[in-house]
């Protein structure tokens, strides 16, 4: 009888400390069908943006974002980015992305012919002013100890 207490005392213990990972939630199907197209990066906009570089998604300096192209497929949670603007390095690549019930935007960039469960890093943003025509992706950076967002407006080109 002691064993079988103790035992489902650990049970409800283990089931306890679930993981609250941004992986782990609901996704947000309605906003994903709402953002789901073609779109062009329009802006990138920070305080200090004329004074401090970013080094956006370990890619580029944040500016060279402004013109790429993105693809956003709801039903299999995938797409493609590519930066064209000329002057920054050129790149292209698959992507997978969601966004949970939390309004926030996961997205992986994926090297050729890798599966995206294989990417063990990726980038959370948070999802703003999501229309069907635009919608803005928040970034968070540190900035001399402050914490300053980074705004990607997105624009439907189609």
């Amino acid at each position: 009888m002691k064993k079988l207490i103790l035992l489902s005392m650990f049970a409800v213990l283990l089931f306890s400390c679930k993981s609250t990972s941004v992986t782990n939630t609901k996704l947000d199907n309605k906003t994903e069908r709402l953002i789901k197209g073609n779109y062009v990066v329009s802006s990138v906009d920070y305080p200090g943006s004329e004074y401090i570089k970013v080094n956006a998604f370990q890619l580029a300096d944040s500016q060279c974002f402004v013109g790429s192209t993105w693809k956003f497929v709801s039903n299999n949670n995938k797409g493609e980015m590519a930066l064209t603007k000329s002057g920054c390095p050129a790149f292209s690549s698959a992507i997978t992305w969601f966004v949970n019930k939390d309004g926030q935007f996961v997205l992986k960039v994926l090297d050729a012919g890798e599966k995206a469960k294989k990417v063990r890093d990726g980038y959370i943003l948070n999802v703003a002013n999501a229309t069907e025509s635009s919608f803005q992706l928040v970034d968070k950076i540190d900035v001399g100890g402050k914490m300053t967002d980074v705004i990607y407006q997105f624009t439907r080109v189609n």
